[in-house]
């Protein structure tokens, strides 16, 4: 297991190639929820996520210490354009295993990039057995988007950041969670910082795998996620539950309607473009007020790639 000093190297990396996002605050907001919420807004990173910050430091870390030149990772989402663009800047070359029915916007995104796509069918078992075809044949080292120390360290450099550039000590820091890089490695920053400071994952209700795993005390996979946070779909990993089970204090759930009343919220308040996944955190804490009023609560907005011409803000929830 990781812990702070890594987080701390990682940063060194990651300062090269990423941007310093902003942390900021709307008195509407604080006045609708009862407490002081800022905003860590990683929608302003590179390719739109905080996936960037992971991608590059993992593939620092293989440019510096081995002989690599190709990496290979299954992935439609802000992982795939996160390890592409950083595969450019490094030079290396990024194979990037996507399912055929993956969002046009994001295929083009990862081709931009300079990114080498392999298609496949929509399931995982394709999206495994595929990458693992472009191993056997170039020899490429696989970068999985979430359970890979190196990518949680560099994903843990977010919290760092933030809590760099803000002059008090928050009492609640939350993040989305999904396959669980982003909360494990803010976890481990924020903890090892300050253990007084409560750690919250925000999850979906439709996609609650994170927070059955969470009560179990063991991985429950994901089955049939149905939530308009895509993002947030995915299982746990054994790397990122590890972590999460040692220091997060709890994860918390949301409603889909809930998850659209705090993106309008912050599109309104913040005038700024999130993604679903982004908006988690204060749907959760809308729905959970009780936990959160009164406090001072840092929340890391996971990122902004949304396909504003296709989504249905005022869908059936």
């Amino acid at each position: 297991m990781i812990n702070l000093n890594d987080i701390k190297l990682a940063y060194q990396k990651v300062k090269n190639f990423a941007y310093v996002t902003p942390v900021l605050s709307s008195s509407r907001i604080n006045q609708i929820i009862g407490a002081e919420i800022y905003f860590k807004a990683e929608n302003f990173q590179k390719v739109g996520a905080f996936k960037f910050r992971g991608a590059i430091n993992a593939l620092s870390i293989i440019k510096e210490s081995t002989e690599i030149k190709e990496v290979v990772t299954h992935s439609s989402g802000n992982h795939a354009q996160a390890l592409a663009l950083a595969s450019k800047l490094l030079g290396l070359k990024a194979y990037i295993v996507m399912p055929e029915n993956s969002p046009e916007v994001k295929i083009n995104a990862v081709k931009e990039y300079g990114g080498k796509i392999i298609f496949c069918k929509p399931t995982l078992q394709s999206r495994e057995d595929t990458a693992q075809k472009v191993i056997v044949q170039t020899g490429a080292e696989f970068i999985h988007p979430y359970n890979d120390y190196r990518i949680i360290a560099g994903q843990g450099t977010c919290a760092l950041e933030a809590l760099s550039q803000i002059n008090f000590t928050p009492d609640f820091v939350i993040t989305p969670v999904g396959g669980g890089g982003l909360l494990s490695g803010t976890a481990i920053t924020v903890k090892e910082t300050n253990k007084n400071i409560k750690v919250i994952g925000a999850e979906p209700k439709n996609a609650d795998d994170a927070n059955k795993s969470f009560k179990a005390g063991y991985i429950i996979p994901q089955t049939n996620p149905n939530t308009i946070a895509d993002g947030l779909r995915t299982s746990l990993g054994n790397k990122t539950f590890d972590i999460i089970k040692n220091y997060v204090d709890d994860i918390l759930l949301c409603s889909e309607k809930s998850i659209i009343d705090a993106m309008l919220l912050i599109y309104e308040s913040l005038k700024i473009v999130i993604e679903p996944s982004a908006a988690v955190p204060l749907a959760t804490i809308i729905e959970n007020n009780e936990h959160f009023k009164g406090y001072k609560v840092l929340i890391i907005l996971s990122g902004g790639n949304i396909d504003i011409k296709n989504f249905k803000w005022f869908a059936e929830t």
